[in-house]
């Protein structure tokens, strides 16, 4: 690293934003291959152990957009920090519930909502936080947020051979792990992100609301097709893992780190994917928008054959894997999307919508899932797909590369 870019974010100051998107993902991911230890240990139904995901993913819903205001208004660090102790506390409530009560149930799920509002008020951040850091170089802000999206993608992969090796120890260990990844994270914030004074005042909530409403009055058309694409892939990409992590532990009895490794290969294609998609797109519309509409493709017909293939491993791995390229291509995209054709100082705002969009998706995949699994997994696979070719549809009309080139 030159030297100037050193003295402005040292490498240490990179690590800590990195560690956030990774700990949230950790914290969310990692439990999805444990779910069906937790429903014999705990005593609860599939449904009811999907709710564990479900909990920390509605919480997040509602409060990324306020987050992401509060930040503006008081500054990065002093809403990612108590949001980490947040999550902190919340593996420390579910970790305990778990090892010390007959019937934890209800406890494991006040602390995934601890956790859930711990990583509403992190993650979403982290973006502004960049733009902060960086300034005006377009070039530096875009590999760093290149290097943050990799350590969430790494995250995904990292998650289900981490959640099944700490389980195979101590089935509630899992909850204890994300308290101490956080407390890992903490520290880093704390001493190597300096994020610069402000010198403008910032905005107050009426003129911030006028703003956001304006904003969805002007592009609403391309943004509600960009948030319907989050809610879609994050549902398909939760419903598939947590099918995934039932089905080979029921039918292909594949336990622990075994199962562990098997669920970290469509991820490991996801990551790879992202990373490349994220190289190739350079911030060009029509590119953006000829991967999205490949990626849509690719995704609603390999999702047609996933439940066909539940008794062949091998077959069922090629078709998930190549659910995850196709969800790894849309990620970084549909992040660019909006990163480059939002003015700068609504960006963090329409982000932290975004990102509850996708919170949705992840909230309702597990237990729509446990819900359709038994009697209906075919048609359900089937459905999703229908509805992907659909929302291509919707992106060859809503999303006019003529129409943002000229207003760019």
């Amino acid at each position: 690293m030159e030297g100037h870019e050193k003295k402005n974010v040292s490498i240490w100051c990179l690590i800590s934003m990195a560690s956030i998107p990774l700990v949230m993902t950790l914290g969310n991911s990692m439990l999805i291959p444990v779910l069906p230890i937790f429903e014999e240990k705990v005593g609860i139904t599939s449904f009811q152990s999907s709710m564990v995901i479900t909990s920390y993913s509605v919480a997040s819903i509602f409060l990324i957009p306020i987050a992401g205001y509060l930040s503006d208004r008081f500054g990065r660090k002093m809403v990612i920090l108590p949001s980490l102790v947040l999550a902190l506390i919340g593996g420390l409530v579910a970790g305990y519930a778990s090892w010390k009560l007959d019937d934890p149930f209800t406890w494991i799920i006040i602390g995934r909502v601890l956790q859930g509002i711990g990583a509403a008020g992190a993650s979403p951040i982290i973006l502004p936080l960049v733009g902060d850091l960086y300034k005006d170089d377009d070039e530096k802000t875009s590999a760093c947020l290149g290097i943050i999206e990799t350590s969430n993608t790494f995250g995904k992969v990292l998650s289900p051979i981490l959640g099944s090796l700490f389980a195979a120890f101590i089935w509630f260990l899992p909850f204890f792990s994300i308290s101490f990844f956080s407390l890992i994270s903490i520290v880093l914030v704390f001493f190597f992100i300096k994020v610069p004074k402000e010198k403008e005042e910032p905005k107050k909530f009426k003129e911030f609301w006028q703003d956001t409403k304006q904003i969805f009055k002007q592009e609403g058309k391309w943004l509600y097709t960009v948030f319907l694409i989050g809610v879609f892939v994050m549902l398909v990409l939760f419903g598939v893992l947590f099918f995934l992590s039932e089905n080979l532990e029921k039918i292909h009895d594949l336990h622990g780190v075994k199962k562990g490794f098997v669920i970290a290969i469509p991820l490991f294609f996801l990551c790879v994917s992202s990373y490349v998609a994220g190289k190739k797109i350079k911030g060009e519309l029509p590119i953006m928008k000829k991967i999205i509409m490949i990626s849509l493709v690719i995704l609603s017909i390999s999702l047609v054959f996933v439940g066909y293939t539940k008794e062949n491993v091998f077959l069922l791995l090629i078709v998930t894997s190549l659910v995850g390229i196709a969800i790894g291509a849309l990620l970084p995209t549909l992040d660019a999307i909006i990163t480059q054709n939002i003015e700068k100082e609504l960006r963090g705002t329409i982000t932290s919508f975004y990102m509850s969009s996708r919170f949705i998706g992840v909230a309702a995949g597990p237990p729509v899932m446990s819900l359709v699994m038994k009697n209906h997994l075919n048609m359900s696979y089937i459905i999703s797909g229908i509805i992907g070719i659909c929302i291509v549809l919707i992106v060859m009309k809503s999303i006019s590369t003529d129409k943002k080139e000229a207003t760019n």
